[in-house]
């Protein structure tokens, strides 16, 4: 059966409880963030903080998160054990919620199979009457909607039902695309740009929808193979797909700036009246992004800014950046978030300015 908002939260067959008491079954009246997670994923890893922060922000409301680590990897199951019980130890010897392992593939059966989730991290939020009321990634799809979830106005609301809608699309768009990843990825680390630009041109035709692989395909042409005549042509093709699907256009349109303008990456060889002629076309519908919560990174506009900063316009490119850093400064934003993105904002700010950072 499926697994979907709504649904009744499916069973708890964990082998072992790394960390805190073993949990048999879900409470009424308590809220469960059951998260999916590995050691060698980097996003989960970083991920942890927040999720300390949540439960003892939320303790005294019911909340109880839980670790699930379905997907260590190791040549046995006891040595995957034993190798993330000494991680937990050296890197959160003091973590507030539980941990559970599970090599026997039941957990990933019965949350992330059922519920066509194929990434991680994934979480899954347990209302207090025992059934689902959201999954995704923690931090773009649960952190904004918990506090609803905990007042209990989430599951009946719209917003509810379109999340959930997009997450599925999303998952079923990411299957799709993961066969192909699994060709491009090799070629790209033997630097054999010709035969990972056929997989990618594969992977458009297959997934049209994809913008992961149209940020592959215009990097390779622009950057690794630097055929900036097809280059720029792919940019100008995305630029108009992105206006014409109006849904999602802003993260496109970033895509497109982030491959021209992007600070951290040298644009030297890349013909300056067609890169500036893009930005231009591009920053006209950019020029007022929307919020950080249509799940676009605090620091996703670097590129817009540095286009304007480079084009002269400094003043604008220091009001996207101070725009930036007035979301971040928003107590509802996590801790750890903060920590992530405010020092390059302030860094770049002061870069614009002309000053050092203090």
């Amino acid at each position: 059966m499926a697994l979907c908002m709504d649904s009744p939260a499916p069973s708890l067959k964990v082998e072992n409880w790394l960390r805190g008491e073993p949990l048999t079954n879900f409470q009424a009246g308590k809220v469960y963030i059951i998260e999916f997670w590995a050691t060698w994923c980097g996003p989960c890893v970083k991920a942890i903080p927040r999720q300390i922060e949540l439960q003892e922000k939320y303790k005294d409301e019911g909340l109880e998160v839980v670790g699930v680590a379905a997907g260590e990897i190791a040549p046995t199951p006891d040595e995957a054990r034993t190798k993330l019980d000494a991680w937990l130890t050296e890197k959160f010897p003091n973590l507030n919620y539980r941990i559970a392992f599970d090599s026997t593939g039941e957990m990933n059966k019965l949350w992330m199979d059922a519920s066509s989730s194929v990434g991680i991290p994934t979480s899954f939020v347990v209302d207090r009457d025992r059934h689902i009321a959201a999954i995704g990634h923690p931090a773009i799809d649960i952190d904004a909607a918990l506090p609803k979830i905990i007042n209990g106005t989430w599951r009946s609301s719209y917003q509810a039902k379109a999340a959930d809608a997009k997450r599925i699309a999303a998952d079923q768009r990411f299957a799709r695309e993961l066969p192909i990843l699994e060709t491009i990825q090799p070629a790209m680390e033997a630097k054999d740009w010709q035969a990972a630009l056929s997989a990618v041109e594969k992977g458009i035709a297959a997934v049209p929808d994809s913008l992961l692989f149209r940020e592959i395909h215009a990097d390779l042409l622009l950057h690794k193979m630097r055929d900036t005549a097809n280059g720029f042509q792919v940019l100008r093709q995305q630029v108009r797909d992105a206006l014409e699907k109006q849904s999602d256009a802003v993260r496109g349109l970033i895509a497109v700036m982030e491959q021209l303008f992007d600070p951290e990456n040298d644009m030297a060889h890349l013909p300056r009246a067609e890169r500036f002629a893009i930005g231009r076309d591009v920053s006209e519908h950019i020029r007022n992004p929307g919020q950080p919560s249509d799940g676009l990174s605090f620091y996703s506009h670097g590129a817009l800014a540095q286009y304007y900063y480079e084009s002269g316009d400094k003043q604008r490119a220091i009001e996207v950046i101070e725009r930036e850093m007035t979301w971040l400064a928003d107590p509802k934003v996590p801790d750890a978030k903060k920590k992530d993105y405010m020092p390059q904002l302030l860094q770049t700010l002061a870069n614009y300015r002309g000053e050092k950072v203090c």
